[in-house]
């Protein structure tokens, strides 16, 4: 009797350990490897803090950074005081693409200010870049992944990731998806009528990803104008009373005032959170599969997203376009996520 008892201890225990293992592969399954490719812009810093506070979820394996906003110098110290603020310095930063593929280069310090962070002071960061390009880290990572298993949040014109495509089109064998902020359909533009700033800002780069045939989804104005501040969301992060609700409050107050004004809103958007808030939790989102088509021809239309809403054409669907979005769940996760940093 003693010994059955033994055995069928043993016999539990052994499948008890067997259980945490596959729970735990489980939750190391679910976690994604992402790349995060930006150009920090005050949007682009929540979005930071947001993707770097969230590790549970999110295998941040580097941030990446090209000149957008303001200039490469600018937007690489920028997103090494991210990873400072979220207290995330193992996370490597590497510089990338200085200009367009082929385009004159454009920044938007009317809108981010001079530093590319208007409402906070900036300084030097205590780590500096890691060696070498982007371009060569995303060739390098790409190639040797796993096949589909590293997805990369675009955040700013896709330069970097072109010039990668261009010298390596084999390395799409590693990516998952790419999960791009930028383009506009329903909304109409924030830079000319038609065309979103990101992709008005290299629309040629934009086009080598289209036509990569890598799994694409795209968060463009139409959902982020549907997703605003307000004064009672702008009070949750201030509740927050830590060092990145601080910093995020500040940042917001600042950058919402020009879409504000311009649109006649009653808040602001947030634009490149909404793709850390996808990658978190995509069912606050819904959208299609549409055919997506960049112009590049100069002229009223540069930089514009054609999209085929309605499969007129019975093109390919080349990308998930998402339309809509949860804004107060947006928010509930944006501070729940930042209430984790100090």
């Amino acid at each position: 009797m003693y010994r059955y008892a033994q055995k069928l201890h043993q016999l539990l225990r052994s499948l008890l350990i067997l259980s945490l293992i596959t729970a735990t592969n489980a939750q190391a399954a679910q976690k994604i490897d992402l790349i995060i490719d930006t150009d920090p812009g005050a949007d682009d810093i929540v979005a930071l803090l947001f993707a770097l506070a969230s590790p549970d979820e999110l295998n941040v394996r580097a941030l990446t950074t090209v000149a957008g906003n303001v200039r490469l110098d600018k937007t690489s110290r920028n997103a090494r005081l991210a990873r400072e603020w979220a207290g995330r310095e193992e996370v490597p930063v590497y510089a990338g693409a200085p200009k367009p593929l082929m385009r004159t280069p454009i920044y938007a310090e009317d809108i981010h200010g001079k530093e590319g962070l208007s409402g906070i002071a900036v300084h030097e960061p205590r780590q500096g870049l890691a060696q070498g390009s982007a371009i060569t880290y995303l060739i390098d990572t790409l190639k040797s992944a796993r096949p589909h298993s590293i997805t990369i949040a675009m955040l700013g014109p896709q330069t970097n990731l072109a010039l990668a495509l261009i010298q390596e089109p084999g390395i799409v064998q590693g990516i998952k998806e790419v999960v791009v902020m930028g383009g506009a359909h329903f909304n109409g533009g924030n830079i000319t009528p038609v065309a979103e700033f990101n992709l008005f800002a290299d629309p040629h780069a934009a086009e080598v990803v289209l036509k990569s045939g890598v799994k694409l989804t795209y968060l463009p104005l139409d959902v982020t104008h549907k997703i605003l501040t307000s004064e009672a969301r702008l009070k949750q992060i201030a509740a927050l009373n830590n060092n990145a609700g601080r910093l995020v409050g500040d940042i917001l107050n600042e950058y919402i005032k020009g879409d504000m004004e311009h649109y006649g809103i009653p808040g602001g958007p947030v634009h490149d959170a909404t793709v850390v808030a996808y990658l978190l939790k995509p069912q606050l989102f819904s959208g299609r599969s549409v055919n997506v088509v960049v112009d590049s021809r100069e002229g009223p239309t540069f930089g514009q997203t054609i999209v085929d809403w309605y499969d007129g054409l019975k093109a390919p669907r080349n990308a998930f376009w998402v339309e809509s979005g949860d804004a107060q769940g947006f928010f509930d996760l944006l501070v729940e996520r930042l209430a984790r940093l100090k």
